[in-house]
């Protein structure tokens, strides 16, 4: 924030008016001047993308006048002012999103290098397509596509491809396989799994739990 000072005309035959201070601090995007003179009337602001131009009068009939260079770029139509009792606030928007450093300058000499082109910035909202370090670029959503397809056509391994026998078998095994193999499990715990109905049919199915396992129920 900076303090500064501005010029006020005072009529012949009356007491020099106090100097006018106006402060001013920025965001990414605005601009902010707060021009310290109270209960100011007929108040005019008029902005051109380099110029900013304030006009007021002053409760002792004095007027005010605010003529800035401005060092940056502004939106003209997308600035904006408001009088309150105890200032006059002045709402510049930034034409490019770089910081200022001083709020007078000649923004007609402005290094054109610091505006950062559309086209950069538009790319910058964009997934980068590969990494920078490389050399070659590679489209690296088809990449993952390609991998995705190649996890799907992978044979399942170990208890997988176990379960997808037994799919197999279910859907295009018979009646009396499906009988034989619902039974054989259900009755087991499903530690049996049996196509013959001829066996399985016969009675009860025992549970046999793998070698060095012993079977127990929830509640025991």
């Amino acid at each position: 924030m900076a303090d500064e000072t501005a010029t006020v005309e005072t009529p012949k035959n009356e007491m020099p008016t106090p100097k006018i201070r106006y402060d001013w601090y920025q965001t990414e995007t605005h601009v902010f001047i707060s021009i310290l003179a109270k209960n100011s009337e007929h108040v005019k602001v008029a902005t051109t993308e380099t110029t900013l131009s304030v006009s007021a009068k002053l409760p002792n009939g004095s007027e005010y006048s605010l003529e800035i260079d401005l060092a940056h770029h502004i939106v003209p139509d997308q600035s904006s002012h408001k009088v309150l009792a105890s200032k006059i606030e002045v709402k510049l928007k930034k034409r490019d999103g770089h910081r200022w450093l001083e709020l007078e300058g000649d923004a007609r000499a402005e290094n054109p290098i610091q505006r950062i082109p559309d086209a950069i910035l538009q790319a910058g909202n964009q997934p980068p397509k590969y990494p920078s370090s490389s050399k070659k670029a590679r489209d690296w959503d088809k990449v993952e596509k390609e991998i995705e397809k190649q996890e799907a056509e992978e044979k399942p391994e170990s208890e997988a491809a176990l379960n997808e026998l037994f799919q197999k078998i279910y859907g295009s095994g018979s009646d009396e396989v499906r009988r034989a193999m619902n039974k054989s499990f259900q009755e087991s715990g499903g530690t049996v799994l049996s196509t013959n109905w001829n066996e399985v049919g016969q009675g009860q199915v025992d549970r046999k739990p793998p070698e060095g396992m012993e079977w127990k129920t929830w509640d025991s």
